[in-house]
């Protein structure tokens, strides 16, 4: 696989994110943009995984608010679309809001 799509299926599930790991550790000058975009992508499930946690706490403390932070859960879809876009581009651009708090955390 080429560095776009390695960076394209990195964002594509976790399954996908091993493939992609995987074919980049395999390539043997490591792509920049895959290795970024792995990190990015990383980052975004760790958040996914919090974010669901905190709102499985939260509609457990106040059930009335269920279905607004039902609405919230999206947010990590939202920033996968984001990240494929910017792979798609070749662009070594972090994920809105998330995204500065993960580059560099990573060495892929």
């Amino acid at each position: 696989m080429n560095a776009k799509t390695i960076s394209i299926v990195s964002y594509l599930t976790i399954i996908g994110w091993a493939i992609a790991y995987f074919s980049n550790k395999n390539n043997d000058p490591k792509s920049e943009l895959a290795s970024y975009h792995l990190g990015q992508s990383l980052g975004v499930f760790i958040f996914a995984v919090i974010l669901n946690m905190v709102l499985t706490v939260a509609a457990s403390i106040i059930p009335s608010l269920g279905s607004v932070l039902s609405l919230l859960g999206l947010t990590p879809l939202v920033f996968i679309i984001l990240g494929v876009i910017t792979a798609n581009n070749k662009v070594l651009k972090p994920v809105p809001i998330i995204g500065v708090f993960f580059e560099g955390k990573f060495n892929f």
